[in-house]
């Protein structure tokens, strides 16, 4: 374990990596403040109380929702941009060049390669989270390429005198037309060789692989394994796979339904794998099961709340709870975390595979009913499987497993964290 602590500190210290994870903290607060958008605008009903209902009847159908859809529209929807701009603003701090700069080039080159619709505005489906790893690697590569000039002296001169924003600004008016100039070409070259755009182009070479799957505890794997690796690079996972499992999973949980409203108990109903299959026994707390990650936190870190780690668990936890769990996955973070990664992984597919035996055995009942993503586990459990305190006793099962997954590797880095804090204590 100590050589595994000493591997992850030296990848974690990697500049590129860093830059990387100081541009997701800085938009931190509106990843914070979306969450909490979506979980009011989402809010499921509990029991006889249907807040959405409600509201709906007060104000106007979506009336109130509009709120929240425009905080929604200026964090999560832009979270690609945001994010192209803030790791490419970091990158340069760390080789002392004009950070604001390599910012705003990253962030002009990132438009450039988003499609265009019809009305000439830019397509928001891949502004925000699906657009993540386009915007990840355009930061880092016209960060680069702009250090790279900046050092060549490719550069126009002031005199002294001249204020420093000028100064930079003329700096940066050189690199600034090469780069786009040469984002401008790989756009056209994209459009003409392909027809397509290289957001659609990344899709479709993951989406691909994944054809085929079915009712099976194989493709069920893949789909949880797929879904959490993306993320662990700063994908958004489930909106990039969603195109596949929502065709895919979808028939199968209508049929289950149909099935069961003939009066077929839900132990006999046909299929197994399903969207709320996942979505209520895999990825409670959002992917990763993080609301397990939050428990382990809290256990691990007790009795020093003023830990970074505790601090972000402790500001995650209300979102987790309606399986809301970007603040824990971008503010621990997960992303990029090598500490993190292997139990990210292992325990979304220990779950299925657990998940999967259970309903196959007739255990648990399956699935019969589609329910609100946001929906919190217990509640989930009982609502997906028709009713059923078996659905509530497998999720409470599932979340015990998870947090003992998660502890040992909780600690790891909760030591790790120690360790380095102290040392910059000592450096100052």
């Amino acid at each position: 374990m100590n050589r595994f602590i000493e591997i992850a500190g030296r990848i974690g210290s990697q500049r590129h990596l860093l830059a990387i994870r100081d541009g997701f903290v800085a938009i931190m607060p509106l990843i914070i403040i979306g969450s909490l958008a979506v979980l009011i605008n989402n809010f499921p009903p509990i029991g006889p109380i249907d807040f959405v209902s409600w509201l709906n009847s007060l104000l106007g159908e979506g009336n109130w929702q509009l709120v929240g859809g425009s905080i929604w529209n200026a964090s999560f929807a832009v979270l690609g941009l945001l994010a192209s701009f803030t790791i490419a603003y970091n990158l340069a701090k760390s080789y002392s060049v004009d950070g604001l700069s390599a910012g705003l080039i990253s962030m002009a080159s990132y438009i450039m390669l988003v499609p265009v619709t019809e009305d000439w505005g830019l397509n928001f489906s891949w502004l925000g989270a699906q657009g993540l790893f386009v915007g990840i690697i355009l930061a880092l590569v016209t960060t680069e390429l702009f250090r790279l000039l900046v050092n060549s002296k490719l550069t126009i001169k002031m005199p002294e005198g001249v204020p420093d924003g000028v100064v930079r600004s003329f700096q940066a008016l050189i690199p600034a037309a090469i780069i786009l100039i040469a984002v401008g070409v790989f756009q056209a070259l994209i459009t003409v060789l392909s027809n397509s755009n290289i957001f659609e182009i990344i899709f479709t070479v993951i989406q691909e692989p994944l054809q085929g799957l079915g009712n099976t505890l194989p493709a069920a794997v893949i789909v949880s394994l797929t879904n959490h690796v993306l993320w662990f690079f700063g994908l958004h996972g489930t909106n990039i796979i969603g195109s596949i499992i929502e065709p895919l999973y979808l028939p199968l949980i209508e049929e289950n339904l149909n099935v069961f409203s003939s009066g077929v108990s839900a132990f006999d109903v046909p299929y197994i794998v399903t969207k709320p299959f996942l979505d209520a026994f895999v990825f409670m707390g959002g992917s990763g099961t993080t609301i397990a990650l939050i428990i382990a936190i809290f256990i691990v870190i007790r009795k020093y709340k003023n830990h970074p780690y505790r601090k972000v668990a402790g500001l995650s936890a209300p979102a987790s709870v309606f399986n809301i769990n970007e603040p824990i996955i971008f503010g621990l973070p997960i992303v990029l975390n090598p500490v993190m990664l292997i139990p990210f992984i292992l325990v979304p597919t220990t779950l299925t595979v657990i998940s999967y035996f259970a309903l196959s055995f007739g255990l648990v009942p399956k699935t019969v009913a589609i329910i609100p993503w946001t929906t919190p586990p217990i509640l989930s459990g009982y609502l997906v499987t028709g009713g059923s305190w078996q659905g509530i006793a497998l999720q409470v099962v599932n979340i015990a497993i998870a947090v003992l997954i998660y502890i040992p590797f909780v600690y790891s880095g909760y030591k790790a964290m120690n360790k380095e804090m102290e040392e910059n204590k000592d450096e100052r």
